[in-house]
């Protein structure tokens, strides 16, 4: 069967339904065992003291802002070129998601640099980068809520989207781009010798998965949303011109 074929919204809905509860489930069992594994079975750093035990929180909730705007992406490419409205209706229940990881991101990010650098916010390239992506997030969700008609807002959406992927990018590797930033380089690498020390690696990766599931969670119990919400409008739609 062709991947295309659940972009029918009834394919969809049976699919997601089997799909939500294990992968609800999954996502609630690696948040409580990576979090109690970090927080409470994990020593305190030599330099951050026990500050870094932020980094379950921040790291994860980091990675997935990133990428929920890059699943925004290719939902809207799908939009744009193949019209399946399942793709627009799953970017716009990202939002809502994306938007609340990267806040979770900053707020964290602040709690754990003030005692580092001193201060709670420094115009550092990674910060200011998801400052703005926080912004674009707001502009998206106002952009859908603005325009009345969904397949046009869908468009201009999805043109939103391959600008503020601009940002998602320079979040991601503005360590890389610039030197003189003060956030600290990435947690996670390919490069096994800039990946943090393995006592906390293994609890942040559980963490990072239960961040992902629970994102996956999400956007499916909110896609399923959007489509019952799409459905009614047509219907009211339909009600109103038959008595016209």
């Amino acid at each position: 069967m062709s991947l295309w074929s659940y972009a029918n919204p009834v394919k969809f809905m049976a699919l997601s339904g089997r799909l939500l509860r294990p992968i609800a489930g999954l996502a609630a069992l690696c948040l409580v065992v990576g979090l109690t594994w970090g927080f409470f079975f994990t020593p305190d750093d030599y330099r951050q003291g026990s500050t870094v035990k932020i980094i379950y929180l921040h790291v994860p909730a980091a990675l997935m802002a990133i990428n929920a705007w890059l699943m925004m992406l290719v939902a809207s490419l799908v939009w744009i070129v193949r019209r399946h409205h399942v793709s627009a209706l799953a970017a716009r229940a990202a939002a809502p998601v994306g938007l609340t990881m990267t806040l979770v991101a900053l707020v964290t990010g602040a709690v754990w640099g003030q005692p580092m650098w001193g201060t709670w916010w420094a115009w550092d390239p990674r910060l200011t980068s998801f400052l703005i992506l926080f912004l674009f997030y707001l502009g998206y969700i106002s952009l859908w809520q603005a325009v009345e008609d969904d397949d046009t807002a869908a468009d201009l959406t999805g043109v939103l989207c391959l600008v503020g992927s601009v940002f998602a990018v320079l979040s991601r590797y503005a360590v890389n781009f610039w030197n003189q930033g003060l956030h600290q380089g990435a947690s996670l690498s390919l490069d096994a010798e800039e990946n943090v020390a393995d006592v906390f690696y293994f609890p942040l990766l559980v963490c990072i998965a239960g961040f992902v599931l629970l994102f996956l969670a999400l956007v499916l119990a909110r896609t399923r949303t959007e489509i019952r919400a799409r459905r009614l409008r047509a219907l009211t739609l339909r009600e109103r011109m038959i008595h016209a």
